[in-house]
């Protein structure tokens, strides 16, 4: 009996699948592409993580090189520049993410509360631009302003009579200069995503906070920021998954092989980057095993401390 009721069911389910097949099949038709990029490109890519274990070379192949073990992680955190490395990416990653919050939020506030639709479509573009250029054209940007000779910064300090400084051989102000500058790029970007959130609001909640007499300032305390907080979590625990992924661009594209700044701005992706040169794919693989493993319990960790501070609302 009770393996007849099985039976029907497992062959209920299959008339069912092949039912919502053929009802929408255009729809999964259309799907198909996609979902062939994201097995390629996502899903296919998942057994080049055996290299992480083995000593790979190409003669061999990927599942024919020799097992290893942990040895490759092993050689990363017995590096002495290893924690160094993780230190750089956790200061630059947190004060980015922090800033990456503050900076957006105030900035779709800031244009919400814009009257003058053209200056405010202006506005909006020109904060916009930065997340259009690269971070070669980045680079170059702060070396126009920080160039010992000819920056814009040291001319300043020269017309105040202050001492130029040699910003490129100082490596103790290049984290702010990255973080600054990571924030600069990404800032107008990501407000777009919190100026969205704020026009689908209840302007009923506005007009009735204006009635009891409550300021523009204090709308935007007590009803615009908490209702951006649903929007704020999910962002900031996206960002949290990456915290130990450096960004390879803006490091490279800003400070380059600049061996002075090398210790204060080297971060995990660009300590890989010079070090596969000796140490291979398989370290390189170990290291950003590492990163997502490590990203994926963070994430975890920050939604589940998220729902216990946000009213059980969290990314999962």
């Amino acid at each position: 009996m009770a393996k007849a009721r099985q039976k029907r069911a497992k062959s209920g389910r299959k008339e069912g699948v092949l039912r919502e097949l053929n009802t929408n099949k255009t729809l999964y038709l259309m799907c198909l592409p996609a979902l062939l990029l994201l097995f390629l490109l996502c899903y296919l890519p998942f057994g080049g993580i055996w290299m992480a274990f083995t000593d790979f070379n190409a003669l061999d192949g990927v599942f024919g090189s020799p097992f290893v073990g942990l040895r490759n992680f092993s050689i990363f955190f017995k590096q002495l520049t290893a924690w160094n490395v993780v230190k750089n990416t956790l200061i630059i990653n947190f004060f980015g993410i922090i800033l990456g919050l503050i900076v957006p939020i105030s900035l779709a506030i800031f244009l919400n509360e814009m009257r003058l639709g053209i200056y405010k479509r202006v506005v909006q573009s020109v904060m916009f631009f930065p997340y259009f250029l690269s971070w070669v054209v980045v680079g170059a940007i702060v070396y126009g302003l920080l160039a010992t000779d000819v920056g814009v910064v040291n001319n300043v300090l020269k017309s105040m009579d202050m001492e130029p400084v040699r910003w490129f051989a100082e490596p103790k102000y290049w984290k702010t200069i990255l973080i600054a500058a990571n924030v600069w790029k990404w800032s107008g970007y990501n407000s777009i995503v919190y100026l969205a959130a704020i026009t689908n609001f209840d302007p009923n909640l506005f007009e009735a906070a204006q009635v009891d007499g409550a300021s523009r300032f204090q709308q935007i305390l007590h009803l615009t920021i908490p209702m951006l907080k649903p929007t704020a979590v999910v962002l900031t625990l996206l960002s949290v998954g990456r915290i130990f992924y450096g960004d390879f661009g803006m490091v490279y594209g800003i400070v380059g092989e600049n061996p002075i700044l090398v210790d204060a701005v080297n971060v995990i992706d660009t300590y890989v980057y010079r070090s596969m040169r000796s140490l291979g794919f398989s370290y390189g693989t170990a290291v950003g095993l590492m990163q997502s493993v490590l990203g994926l319990i963070l994430v975890t960790l920050a939604n589940h401390a998220a729902k216990k501070i946000n009213d059980g609302e969290g990314l999962f």
